[in-house]
């Protein structure tokens, strides 16, 4: 029995004649190859979960993976969770290969910030851009395995770096650039980096944030660190004083070296299995101590399902990200590339310089697909920063929200003042996976208050103290099916001891990170209630009393 709420929940938007082409297209192909006819989305989510095989095989080929060989199996189910299970193993490829695939004039990324004019790069510009990177950084030495970090604002800089880091087959791990050098140490000491990518100084919310202190401190505590690549934010920039930084220097005099004979060499994809780590991200200390978490290609499938598929995106799409590296959202973004959209990258914070700041970054870019931090959300509700008379909104296709907890009243707020028919939604998704669990989706109808359904090929429930799952009333969220994108393992964990400890001490064939929802028996949506623990979240980010000490 269940309270009769669930009943009249708000339908907020219904799918249009015009919705979900994308989801469309991959469902008539799934239909014509299996010989099935779905009833609509539900019916085909299900098959996705039920045949898990044949969906990842079938995501495979609808992305255009490029592989200089093919996987001998997608999974081997037999495998529990909490090895985790290997997908596509005997493939051979490389993560910078797929996200470089566009190499034509169509715009990959947008640079905005607060106090510079926008930039435009092409996909045959950024592929050069990266070629200058992973030259300089085989020129130094760097090799597979190799750690790299990231430690800056939300500029092009890390994207370009990446490519070429992930291009050799070593592996890119990144913190917040408002972290205090004691929380940034915690995280980079864990994996011992030869590099260290930063920038001066930026503007965050009209205030100077200037680096090179924290850095100082960063690099006195890192004696692994080989070199220190500075980029320089301003013209005036290179005047600055380094030499009291070990091992620095500034970005160009980096990618000097990398010349010969003043030219380039092409960039060299080292070929890889499917589950060879590329990318690191760090836990929030919520257990006492930070752990370092690794990913591999999976990530990139993922972002394709979760930001191009369920978002009814095209190449034509523009996504707006304002997240540096240290978000799993910045390398949710930065995958992206893999899809040839467009990316805009937003250095400081767009949303409260005005009343219309929001809106009129939306007009200006002609915005399709929008990620706000719910608290943004919830701050540009409390002061009605609402779109104006000279906002038309007319390229937002979606906004999707997450990071903590969001209300039914933002709902309200998007929905009566911002844009009726877009697509919007919380989402829920985890550092653990770099991805999305739970998501809005074009084919069905939006309701207040949730989420509303889980990820292609995730089967999620809620289960109560007894192990009982529950609809209708509030239960711990488990995964229970196995994803490419799910962390290959933790660093320094070789025997699965911690990872097991950390997500499976309940059940070894459900995967969970102590956060509560309810599902709704009538429209199966999800509504997230938080954490199951003392954690505070902030911005999205969990905090235990270690990541507060570390930043004060």
């Amino acid at each position: 029995v269940f309270n009769s709420k669930y009943e009249d929940v708000q339908v907020m938007r219904y799918p249009k004649e015009n919705s979900g082409k994308l989801m469309k297209k991959f469902m008539k192909v799934i239909e014509e190859k299996y010989d099935r006819k779905f009833e609509g989305y539900k019916d085909f989510h299900k098959w996705t979960v039920d045949y898990l095989q044949e969906f990842w095989t079938e995501m495979w080929e609808f992305t255009g993976v490029i592989a200089s060989k093919k996987y001998d199996k997608v999974i081997d189910l037999s495998v529990p969770m909490n090895e985790p299970p290997e997908w596509f193993s005997g493939s051979r490829l490389n993560i910078a290969e797929n996200l470089l695939k566009y190499r034509d004039d169509h715009v990959a990324l947008i640079c905005a910030s607060e106090d510079k004019d926008p930039e435009t790069i092409t996909y045959a510009e950024m592929y050069e851009e990266a070629k200058k990177y992973s030259a300089a950084f085989r020129k130094l030495g760097l090799k597979k395995n190799d750690t790299v970090a990231c430690y800056m604002s939300n500029r092009k800089e890390p994207i370009f770096a990446m490519q070429a880091v992930t291009s050799i087959g070593a592996i890119w791990g990144a913190a917040l650039p408002l972290f205090g050098s004691q929380a940034v140490l915690s995280r980079f000491k864990l994996v011992e980096p030869r590099v260290l990518l930063t920038v001066d100084r930026f503007l965050q919310n009209g205030e100077e944030i200037n680096l090179l202190p924290k850095v100082k401190e960063i690099v006195e505590g890192l004696p692994s660190l080989e070199k220190v690549i500075i980029v320089p934010s301003q013209k005036t920039s290179k005047q600055k004083d380094i030499s009291n930084i070990r091992n620095s220097c500034f970005l160009d005099d980096f990618l000097e070296t990398g010349y010969t004979n003043d030219s380039v060499p092409d960039i060299l994809f080292e070929q890889l299995s499917f589950s060879h780590p590329a990318f690191l991200s760090f836990t929030s200390g919520t257990t006492g101590q930070c752990k370092a978490m690794t990913h591999g290609f999976g990530n990139l499938l993922a972002s394709y399902r979760d930001f191009y598929l369920h978002a009814d995106a095209s190449r034509n799409s523009i996504w707006f990200s304002m997240s540096p590296a240290g978000w799993s959202s910045w390398n949710m973004m930065a995958t992206l590339t893999f899809t040839g959209l467009t990316i805009l990258l937003y250095e400081g914070v767009p949303y409260f310089s005005s009343p219309t700041a929001t809106w009129d970054m939306v007009d200006q870019f002609k915005i399709t697909h929008f990620f706000l931090a719910s608290s943004v959300l919830e701050e540009l509700n409390k002061r009605n920063f609402a779109p104006g008379p000279n906002n038309h909104l007319s390229s937002l296709n979606s906004i999707f929200t997450g990071g903590s907890v969001v209300k039914p009243i933002d709902y309200d707020f998007i929905y009566n003042k911002v844009k009726k028919d877009v697509n919007f939604s919380s989402v829920y998704g985890s550092t653990e996976y770099i991805g999305m669990c739970l998501v809005p989706e074009h084919l069905l109808p939006t309701h207040r208050g949730e989420i509303p359904t889980p990820c292609l090929g995730m089967n999620i429930i809620c289960l109560d103290d007894t192990g009982t799952s529950v609809e209708g009333k509030v239960g711990e969220v488990f995964m229970t099916t196995p994803s490419p994108n799910m962390l290959l393992g933790i660093w320094g964990d070789k025997d699965k001891i911690v990872l097991r400890k950390t997500y499976f001490t309940k059940y070894s064939d459900k995967f969970g990170i102590g956060d509560h929802a309810i599902i709704n028996p009538k429209t199966k949506g999800f509504t997230i209630c938080g954490r199951s623990d003392d954690t505070l979240k902030q911005r999205g980010a969990r905090f235990g009393s270690i990541e507060i000490y570390n930043i004060v």
